[in-house]
């Protein structure tokens, strides 16, 4: 199991060439993936957005890669007839002036647009090689602080579901309790309206077919099967997070209906507790991936 929420930097100088890489998630619904890199690197997204995918599942992922390049990748080259032309042009200006081309500073006719022209050779390729190690490492590390937050969710998770099982347990206990004092209100309601008329035989069937309608020992049943399924997601799907939500919500409606079938203040409390504990696990689930 592990959490959305993960952290992991490194900066390192490879091959001359200074490397930062870092990535943090939170929580979300889906992946929502998000890489920031120099727009001389965009060849390399899809790659990454491919590793990354391949081992997040959820969480809105924030990707940032910083290259800074300590070896020149500059390439100049001169536009010899622009300068002419404006060597000209500023001659003939200089003249008009009173002015002699020897008073025309070179540093004028270089600054002039188009004169010399600076261009960049970047191959992705050749700087993915710099920034894989760096990559990886950074990678294992938001992976490992996932699995760490990952564990402390699940112990707390694991502790909840005991809770639950515990007052799915003091359900059972309190079921022939819950069912006989219907019987009770039954047969107290059936001799109130017909005093020494009634028929016992007449309660019995009335109060038995009540019984089918009010009994808890149905979603004592799917409570059970509910609480165990949510244990196996938990401890055999690497990605638990949606699965538990779902049965956290079935799981309630149980909870729910025996609360609405009780009549004793003992079991009102356990409603209480139990619907407390669900309520905890769905909100840690929403960190769980």
């Amino acid at each position: 199991m592990n959490s959305m929420t993960g952290y992991g930097y490194k900066e390192a100088v490879v091959d001359n060439t200074q490397i930062s890489v870092e990535i943090k998630s939170v929580n979300s619904r889906f992946l929502d993936l998000s890489i920031n890199l120099p727009s001389f690197l965009n060849p390399l997204e899809a790659r990454l957005r491919k590793l990354v995918s391949e081992k997040i599942v959820r969480g809105k992922v924030d990707l940032t890669i910083r290259v800074h390049d300590n070896n020149s990748t500059a390439t100049v080259s001169a536009d010899l007839a622009a300068a002419k032309l404006y060597f000209d042009a500023i001659s003939q200006i200089a003249s008009a002036l009173g002015k002699t081309a020897d008073d025309i500073p070179l540093s004028l006719i270089i600054q002039q647009e188009g004169v010399l022209n600076i261009t960049h050779q970047f191959d992705a390729e050749a700087y993915w090689q710099k920034i894989e190690g760096v990559f990886n490492e950074v990678f294992e590390q938001f992976q490992a602080f996932r699995a760490r937050e990952g564990e402390n969710l699940y112990k707390d998770l694991l502790s909840k579901l005991d809770k639950l099982d515990e007052c799915a347990a003091f359900f059972k206990k309190w079921q022939p309790e819950m069912e006989s004092r219907f019987k009770e209100i039954i047969t107290k309601k059936f001799n109130d309206l017909l005093g020494d008329h009634a028929d016992e035989n007449r309660i019995m069937q009335e109060t038995a077919a009540m019984l089918v309608k009010y009994t808890i020992n149905e979603e004592i049943i799917r409570l059970h099967s509910h609480l165990s399924a949510l244990r196996n997601e938990m401890k055999s799907n690497p990605t638990p997070g949606k699965r538990i939500d779902f049965i956290c919500q079935e799981a309630n409606r149980e909870i729910n209906t025996i609360g609405s079938k009780n009549q004793f203040t003992e079991v009102g409390q356990m409603v209480i507790t139990a619907k407390d504990a669900l309520e905890n696990i769905r909100e840690q689930c929403k960190n769980v991936e």
